[in-house]
């Protein structure tokens, strides 16, 4: 087998494997968010870190003082952040129209300082527990590893919304008229279409998957609200490789970025933290508009 060739036991490549898919998964559907909102909005949202933490963190709010389980929270907590991120792009980014995207960039910035810092003061940084939920406890022995339910329910849960907005967008008229706004929105609103609606709505959604990803990680690691501080930068990073503004790259590439960090543990674990950044790096030599981007 290839594994006794190189020296490594099975267990240890196809654990990671299986580890790297699972964080490969939260990439996805954070980069997707990002790429929904530049591919539509033309905006860099550096806010969605901390939009990442608020689903976290609603996710607790909502079982603690609502009595809503974790099935509810899935639904409410991105509801409630996505019309709050529907709210900034009314109130504030819309204020940018036409004007550099170096604004959008440094607004949204700014937005993530002062979110994060509301967070810390108020619940400081260690951090907040949240359990797993009692249906996905457990797990089972795949052989080379034991897998949590939880974990694996989270692969199946970021695929099955991946999907769903990559057919929402590239497949449906709502899909059109996002697209279509973006390249001329006079035109489109011409022919009766609300476009700043849709901008709002489009954000809100973008927002809404940040959230989304928030509420799957909480019952894994400590509720935090650095929490998307520290891992922006990377999944900025998948962005770039896939291509800025695509659904479909960011979706392919958050998934493949997770597996190779997770080869890159077994072969080389002294890079395994800059292996994204490497791959960026690469890939803006060779294709500067990433993967799946389209050239100008």
């Amino acid at each position: 087998m290839l594994t006794d060739l190189l020296g490594i036991p099975p267990q240890v490549l196809f654990g990671q494997l299986m580890l790297g898919l699972i964080n490969g998964a939260f990439y996805a559907v954070l980069s997707l968010g990002l790429a929904v909102i530049f591919g539509l909005l033309n905006i860099v949202n550096f806010a969605h870190g901390a939009f990442y933490m608020l689903g976290a963190f609603a996710t607790v709010a909502v079982t603690q003082y609502l009595g809503i389980g974790y099935w509810g929270a899935l639904i409410v907590a991105p509801l409630v952040v996505g019309a709050f991120g529907a709210a900034i792009e009314y109130f504030l980014l819309r204020r940018l129209t036409g004007v550099d995207h170096l604004y959008g960039l440094l607004l949204t910035f700014g937005l993530a300082l002062v979110i994060e810092g509301s967070f810390v003061k108020m619940f400081g940084a260690s951090g907040l527990p949240y359990p797993v939920p009692a249906q996905l406890t457990g797990g089972v022995n795949l052989g080379f590893m034991f897998l949590p339910w939880y974990r694996g329910w989270v692969v199946v849960a970021s695929l099955a919304v991946c999907i769903a907005t990559w057919f929402l967008f590239e497949r449906t008229k709502i899909g059109a008229y996002l697209r279509a706004g973006t390249e001329n929105p006079k035109l489109l609103q011409a022919f009766g279409v609300n476009v700043p609606l849709l901008t709002t709505l489009a954000y809100g959604y973008g927002v809404a998957l940040a959230a989304f990803a928030g509420v799957l990680v909480a019952p894994i690691t400590q509720v935090s609200p650095l929490m998307g501080s520290n891992l922006i930068i990377v999944v900025f990073a998948v962005v770039v490789i896939g291509g800025m503004g695509s659904i479909m790259g960011a979706v392919v590439t958050g998934l493949a970025m997770g597996v190779i960090e997770g080869l890159t543990r077994v072969f080389w674990p002294e890079a395994s933290a800059t292996v994204i950044f490497m791959v960026m790096a690469i890939v803006l030599v060779l294709r500067p508009a990433g993967l799946f981007g389209k050239t100008a």
